[in-house]
């Protein structure tokens, strides 16, 4: 694939991130905000320490959300792009639509599903500002080693396919991922910081809206850019296209005996 297809996909990844961050955004904001509202009023409730307000929760919940889910959803529209870039056919024999499907799919399950699983996104008044480093450097660790396992996980199939065939190589690339995903999950510490008497069930309600936000993005973004993918890189032929092809066949048909 040469520079010039390379640049046209990066810039069609981040439109497509920003018009998936759309969606997104509507999930956090009728989902999310009002679980938000509810962490902080119990936390208000329940705490002595009332420190001074430089931005006002309306600002947060509207022009503080909306940048965030979108600069979010161009950051990682391009940084897919570029992969999908890398996978177009080194992962099968897929076409650019099915390529961008999966890469979405991989980055949902890698860089999202597999940290959540072990550091869940918790609402304001879970958690201790003591260990708020600490658990940051965790999370991220844990998306990096994921995202690295899920690579590790990829190569490791297309090696075992010309012996197992697709369909083994594929499971055992993926029971080799799930295993080492459990090591981890097993040594990486764990935190239980949820006051007690806080809301289960806003508690749930929050962490299962995080990840409806990030559904909403990639699945969007999948379809979205698989279809400008494959218009680029694979375009129907035109009318015109159609009429010249017709015309260049048309006199060897004719001088026919």
């Amino acid at each position: 694939m040469n520079s010039i297809s390379v640049r046209a996909l990066l810039v069609r990844g981040m439109l497509a991130g920003l018009a998936a961050g759309l969606p997104a955004l509507g999930v956090a904001y009728l989902l999310g905000e009002p679980r938000v509202d509810s962490a902080i009023a119990y936390e208000d409730a329940h705490s002595h320490e009332h420190g001074a307000e430089l931005v006002s929760r309306t600002m947060q919940s509207t022009a503080g959300l909306s940048t965030g889910v979108l600069v979010y959803g161009v950051a990682f529209g391009g940084i897919a792009a570029l992969a999908v870039c890398v996978a177009l056919g080194r992962i099968g024999r897929f076409g650019p639509r099915a390529t961008a499907a999966l890469v979405s799919l991989g980055a949902l399950v890698a860089g999202y599903l597999v940290p959540f699983f072990k550091y869940p996104a918790n609402p304001p008044a879970v958690g201790d500002p003591d260990t708020l480093d600490q658990r940051t450097t965790l999370y991220f660790l844990m998306v990096v080693l994921s995202v690295l396992l899920a690579v590790g996980a990829v190569i490791l199939g297309r090696r075992l396919a010309p012996r197992l065939g697709n369909w083994n190589a594929t499971v055992a690339a993926a029971v080799a991922f799930i295993v080492v995903v459990g090591l981890a999950y097993a040594f990486l510490p764990s935190f239980n910081e949820v006051p007690e008497g806080f809301p289960a069930t806003l508690l749930w309600q929050f962490r299962l809206t995080a990840l409806a936000v990030q559904c909403a993005l990639w699945v969007s973004f999948g379809l979205l850019f698989g279809h400008l993918a494959e218009r680029l890189l694979s375009p129907r032929p035109t009318a015109a296209d159609r009429v010249a092809a017709t015309g260049a066949t048309g006199p060897a048909t004719a001088e026919r005996p």
